[in-house]
């Protein structure tokens, strides 16, 4: 349905990850909270769903997901420096 799920730096201390529909009706299932919410990220990613921020885009057909990064940018335990990979869990959600 997306026509790019991307993730990427949003600062040393952030991710964000980005969902790019093809429609406004793909978005509308995206955008479901009952679909992605704080609750289904924290589970692929093991989040307290406190610290996770969804935010939506209509006008875009875009839903962007906001959460603390588990080590900072460049840590010594940063496995991912650029944020470029974290979008695999999202990307693979299939609506029921």
């Amino acid at each position: 349905m997306a026509l790019e799920v991307r993730s990427k730096n949003a600062g040393p201390f952030w991710i964000t990850m980005e969902l790019f529909m093809r429609s406004a009706q793909d978005y509308a299932v995206v955008a479901d909270e009952s679909f992605i919410n704080a609750d289904v990220i924290a589970a692929l990613y093991d989040l307290d769903p406190a610290n996770i921020q969804i935010f939506h885009i209509p006008a875009l057909n875009v839903v962007k997901i906001s959460f603390p990064r588990p080590v900072a940018q460049g840590g010594l335990r940063d496995r991912d420096i650029h944020a470029g990979q974290h979008h695999v869990p999202l990307a693979a959600l299939v609506p029921a």
